[in-house]
């Protein structure tokens, strides 16, 4: 929605322009009403013609003006078009193009108008950042008292967007003959120039700040304070007419270097007072100060992102007990059986998942997937198979209705690229008979009483879960031989990786399954040990998740 800024005292005032035409000025009755005696009672109209928005002079007596041109007409507006109303500035945004003139603007946070003039600007005096705080030699009391100053004000602070008012108000007591001055900062996407604090003296002052292009970004390049002396009567200026309007005499703008060296923004100060300029010495002051400034936002914003991240640790610790708390608490018991599982995760939170439940009849079932992506992302989908598989197993007893409706609940709304690897398999501890659907995931290992190593034909994997509705998946059923073990895993397992690189691997899996214990639960816990010794100390590439089951072998 477009609205009018209302730039006054150092602030931004919006007024949504959310009807077809809207009166400004003094009366009552106007849509916005202007507290000033130089502004006509109804002043001023914008209205939409032709879909877009015009502003037209309705008589007043200190006449309209946009962009510095009095208007005598109605008179389109573009974004960041700047009106006076007499004395009173106003700032239109049309609520979709973004900032202009060089300098990107927030509506919610800068509450400043800032741009940047294209000129030719005579650059009077430099000062080589060095350290941040300029040549201590030089007014080494005044830089002292400024930068005690500066650390008063400033400590403590710990909310960037407040600290940098604070910064101006330091500076003006600093500096007396400062009219206005502004800070802003280097946005770290796209490196641009944010407005972010901006004050001036006198309350009837034009509102804007308009700063040199020649003069920013030569204190970007170099790094150095630059001082422009009596620029509003200079000639290199006169292609800059909103500077001349101004009449600025004197600016200093010197450069917040962070604790690495780089520019993390730029602070402006000018005057207009011709008999008062600033000088060399003053931009040696400011150097120094703001190098303090430098250093006390960069606290502060370190401090900031370290409070969120704390944050953030936090949620995800919820998260965790959370994404926990939906894997079952125990797995069922069944004479001559032994089961195991265990899930670790390669983040806070992760996308692997298992789930056990016995049936009215006695049956057990098992489930096991893996989500394609881990992190709150893969979480997300895992607590949504895990519902499903929950819900699903509840009203079916038929591997082939549960696994077609599983399928078919999570292609509904599916998240592009977000399937599920998946195995489901069914238990029947007195028939000791096996019956599996899998869904795209590796073969799970069967180590059979003989000491060998079965897997699954590979015909027999489907397709993932969450990919195509109505996959017809194969029903495989196999009996289940006294003394042997299922083992199901995610690729977490092969695939973890020690402090030299190296991948602990299928081979090495079967390897140890062959030599391991003959007991389905303690196989289990061994396999999951001989992981964690083999990465020996190294972070997790993926989570790690291992189920084992199987029939105990006779005394």
């Amino acid at each position: 929605m477009a609205v009018l800024m209302l730039l006054q005292g150092g602030q931004a005032d919006p007024h949504e322009l959310d009807c077809d035409e809207i009166l400004i000025g003094r009366h009552p009755d106007c849509g916005i009403q202007l507290k000033s005696n130089a502004v006509s009672r109804r002043h001023a109209r914008v209205f939409i013609q032709d879909g877009r928005y015009l502003i037209e002079d309705l008589g007043s007596g200190n006449g309209t003006s946009v962009n510095g041109q009095t208007i005598a007409s109605a008179t389109p507006l573009n974004s960041q078009d700047r009106i006076k109303l007499g004395p009173v500035l106003m700032r239109f945004e049309d609520g979709e193009a973004g900032g202009g003139g060089g300098v990107a603007t927030d509506l919610e946070t800068t509450m400043v108008a800032v741009s940047l003039a294209d000129d030719e600007a005579t650059i009077m005096g430099l000062v080589e950042s060095g350290s941040g705080f300029g040549a201590l030699s030089v007014r080494p009391e005044q830089k002292l008292k400024g930068v005690l100053e500066i650390s008063r004000a400033l400590a403590g602070s710990v909310d960037v967007e407040s600290m940098l008012p604070k910064v101006l108000d330091t500076l003006f007591g600093i500096f007396n003959q400062a009219d206005r001055g502004c800070v802003l900062l280097q946005d770290a996407e796209s490196g641009e120039l944010v407005p972010r604090a901006m004050k001036h003296r006198r309350e009837s002052d034009d509102a804007t700040v308009t700063l040199s292009r020649t003069i920013v970004n030569k204190v970007l390049e170099d790094k150095a304070g630059l001082l422009s002396a009596d620029a509003a009567s200079d000639s290199q200026f006169d292609a800059s007419e909103s500077i001349s309007n101004l009449s600025i005499r004197s600016m200093m703008c010197v450069p917040m270097l962070g604790v690495d060296g780089e520019v993390a923004g730029v602070i402006n100060l000018d005057t207009q007072n011709p008999l008062n300029q600033f000088n060399s010495d003053d931009l040696e002051l400011l150097q120094a100060v703001a190098g303090q400034a430098a250093l006390s936002y960069e606290s502060a914003r370190l401090m900031s992102a370290f409070m969120k991240k704390e944050k953030q640790d936090s949620e995800l610790e919820i998260a965790r007990g959370v994404q926990h708390a939906l894997l079952p608490q125990q797995l069922p018991e069944a004479e001559g059986y032994s089961f195991f599982a265990s899930y670790d995760a390669a983040q806070a939170v992760g996308g692997d998942y298992y789930d056990a439940m016995r049936l009215e009849d006695g049956r057990i079932w098992l489930a096991f997937g893996d989500v394609a992506g881990k992190g709150v992302p893969g979480a997300l989908i895992m607590s949504r198979i895990s519902s499903c598989v929950q819900n699903t197993m509840a009203f079916t007893t038929s591997i082939e209705q549960a696994v077609a409706a599983i399928n078919n609940h999570m292609c509904a709304n599916a998240v592009e690229g977000r399937f599920v690897t998946f195995v489901l398999a069914i238990v029947d501890p007195v028939a000791h008979h096996l019956t599996l659907v899998n869904g795209g995931h590796m073969s799970p290992m069967i180590l059979t009483p003989e000491g060998s190593i079965e897997e699954f034909d590979s015909e027999t994997v489907g397709l993932p879960i969450g990919v195509m509705e109505d996959y017809p998946f194969e029903v495989v059923e196999r009996p289940i031989a006294e003394g042997e073990i299922i083992v199901i895993f995610t690729d977490g397992v092969d695939e973890a990786m020690n402090p030299a690189g190296e991948l602990y691997t299928l081979e090495r899996m079967r390897n140890f399954l062959l030599a391991g214990p003959r007991q389905a639960d303690q196989l289990g816990r061994a396999l999951l040990g001989d992981v964690r010794e083999f990465a020996d100390g190294r972070e997790q590439n993926d989570d790690i998740t291992i189920m084992t089951f199987g029939r105990d072998a006779s005394a």
